[in-house]
């Protein structure tokens, strides 16, 4: 079981110790200074200081089940609150944008693999496929050059989508797009700029395993730098 999920299965102490009759609000209380949340703090204070003042009403038993009822309703936030910053971004969608609310964003454009591994949680393969795109001088720009440039899944895409930034942005035009790889001929490719032998190993590697599915894709299959075709992308 990942440190993230096993996070969010646990039951905070401070949540126990609301079942107490009548001081169960000051859990409440102790939950609002821990995550830095005033308002849980008024919340649980002014809740034992009722159940105080009507300890000896039969309205207490109501005031006890709704601090017990509160406690629970708020567990969920305050493990997001709380959240450790050395842990990555929690795998479920709903819990990422929840965490990713709490933590700073992330420059894909400048980050380290460091940060991608163990702050974004990327598997080491899309790590290095984002470092490898990076250091031949590839520039993101959007998400989707995630998927289909560095080919990251798209559940995982949208999972970090929420902590990350770009620090260079412009439009491009979509008779720009490396996905002319997938069906200019060798002719069309050197017309666009590429060498001839370049153009040839793109064109005969994808005639003999079918297209490409991104950019490092492409990288991959011929060996070829990105450098040496990467004016079309």
């Amino acid at each position: 079981m990942s440190q993230s999920k096993s996070w969010f299965q646990q039951t905070p102490v401070w949540v126990w110790l609301s079942l107490i009759p009548t001081f169960g609000g000051f859990a409440i209380a102790y939950a609002g200074y821990k995550s830095k949340t005033n308002t849980w703090i008024v919340l649980g204070i002014s809740i034992s200081l009722l159940a105080l003042a009507l300890s000896s009403n039969s309205l207490a038993f109501v005031i006890w089940l709704a601090q017990i009822g509160v406690a629970f309703y708020l567990k969920k936030a305050f493990l997001v609150k709380t959240y450790p910053k050395n842990l990555p971004i929690p795998e479920e969608q709903e819990l990422a944008k929840l965490v990713a609310i709490t933590r700073d964003k992330v420059d894909i454009n400048e980050c380290s693999k460091n940060e991608l591994v163990n702050y974004l949680g990327l598997p080491i393969v899309y790590a290095n496929n984002i470092e490898s795109l990076m250091n031949e001088g590839y520039v993101f720009t959007h998400v989707e050059e995630l998927i289909e440039i560095a080919g990251i899944p798209e559940k995982q895409v949208a999972r970090i989508t929420p902590l990350i930034t770009f620090s260079y942005n412009y439009k491009k035009e979509a008779e720009y797009s490396w996905k002319r790889l997938n069906t200019y001929s060798t002719q069309e490719l050197i017309t666009c700029g590429l060498d001839f032998a370049i153009a040839e190993q793109i064109v005969a590697e994808r005639q003999q395993r079918g297209e490409y599915k991104s950019l490092i894709d492409v990288k991959q299959r011929t060996g070829l730098p990105f450098t040496t075709y990467r004016h079309i992308a």
